[in-house]
């Protein structure tokens, strides 16, 4: 498949049709820091594209085209393949967003040269879904991604987020674990990458090589204290996922 096809509106339809809205809770807890990356990445992305478009009380899960191009209509037969799509897919937001990707990516192939010079805006949003399905809302309003709650904070702020362009499935692989996970770098080098996962009390430290293999470590000291001692500083989980993905682009040149 090319990169064209893989953008198209058929082949963005095939992959929602794919998803799984409703999953394994387990599955789905594994993956929540990629998932959390992923939101993250999407929101930025948004605030991209609703300062573009003056779109900034609709963000962050809206349907941009109609901002795009209000007179934008999808050829008869897509658009009642989608509705009928639709109708199986869980929440207003998440229906919002899926017709959103499908009519972006009929526009983008049918006349490109109306959209402008931004990333993706739906991608992270898709592979979010394809990575364990629907997200939820919690008591607070803010979106509840498989047990884990998600402060969205507002478009001005999300525009400053750090850019995370590896959306590669050797990265999510790496990042994928089951437990509450931190992540700690060396200094200025930032290498090696650890990471410590807690899962029921126990600790599993693992040290990521430059192949993204994950073997275990003894590099890591028992406290934070000690961990700052030896030279260690701790990471976010996007600057983690960045140092991931450059390990990930080398990897394989």
């Amino acid at each position: 498949m090319t990169r064209h096809q893989e953008r198209t509106a058929s082949a963005m339809s095939n992959r929602l049709r794919r998803v799984e809205w409703v999953g394994e809770w387990d599955d789905a807890l594994a993956r929540v820091m990629f998932r959390r990356v992923l939101m993250r990445e999407y929101l930025r992305r948004a605030a991209l594209w609703a300062q573009a478009y003056s779109a900034g009380s609709a963000w962050p899960f809206f349907d941009v085209t109609a901002y795009v191009d209000p007179g934008f209509r999808l050829a008869p037969r897509t658009a009642a393949e989608l509705d009928v799509y639709l109708g199986r897919v869980p929440g207003a937001e998440i229906r919002e967003t899926c017709a959103g990707a499908v009519r972006l990516a009929d526009m983008r192939e049918r006349n490109p040269a109306v959209l402008p010079d931004l990333p993706d805006l739906y991608e992270p949003l898709v592979l979010f879904y394809e990575r364990g399905g629907e997200f939820v809302r919690d008591n607070a309003g803010g979106p509840d991604l498989t047990g884990v709650s998600f402060r969205p904070g507002t478009p001005h702020g999300n525009l400053g987020t750090p850019p995370f362009r590896a959306l590669d499935g050797t990265v999510f692989d790496a990042l994928d674990a089951v437990g509450r996970v931190s992540y700690y770098a060396v200094g200025a080098t930032r290498a090696p990458l650890v990471r410590r996962r807690v899962v029921r009390g126990e600790r599993h430290d693992e040290l990521f090589g430059p192949d993204l293999r994950r073997e275990p470590t003894g590099r890591l000291p028992e406290t934070e204290e000690a961990i700052g001692s030896a030279g260690l500083v701790p990471l976010g989980e996007i600057a983690a996922a960045g140092l991931i993905g450059d390990a990930a682009e080398r990897a394989s040149r």
